[in-house]
């Protein structure tokens, strides 16, 4: 992984009131330790408190004609330059001054035919997409810087 890499940024975050439905990208969460997204329906304790996506990965299904948004998947923050289905499990992200994150787990089985697979046509989630605890809360804002600490 070169220097470059290491470091991106939040192009969205949002939140959904109802597990299995798209999120909206509401500009700015709060990440509650131990616990993830406050107002989120997946919130809660457990190891899959937040849901990351790549922008990148969002872009290739975008390319292949689905007409997608941020949080169509039921993903809670979108970044941007972080190749996020490379990091290992225990990789800890530093997301704006104060929050960490912990990436707990790569993919997810996904739900038979949710909201978001008929809304998408397909679910990149269980592929791409990450999950992490927090370790450290804090306020996530669009623009916000996302680094990968070692």
């Amino acid at each position: 992984m070169t220097k470059e890499s290491k470091v991106g940024r939040v192009v969205a975050v949002c939140i959904s009131e109802k597990k299995g439905t798209q999120k909206e990208d509401v500009g700015e969460v709060k990440l509650i330790k131990d616990y993830g997204v406050e107002g989120d329906a997946h919130a809660g304790p457990g190891h899959r408190q937040v849901s990351l996506l790549a922008l990148e990965s969002a872009n290739v299904m975008k390319e292949k004609g689905l007409d997608i948004d941020s949080g169509d998947f039921g993903e809670n923050i979108v970044t941007e330059g972080l190749e996020l289905k490379r990091l290992r499990l225990g990789t800890r992200l530093k997301v704006g001054k104060d929050a960490l994150l912990e990436i707990t787990q790569i993919g997810k089985e996904c739900h038979d035919r949710c909201a978001i697979y008929y809304t998408a046509g397909d679910c990149i989630m269980p592929r791409e997409g990450i999950f992490g605890t927090v370790r450290a809360g804090g306020i996530v804002r669009l623009g916000d810087e996302i680094k990968i600490l070692d």
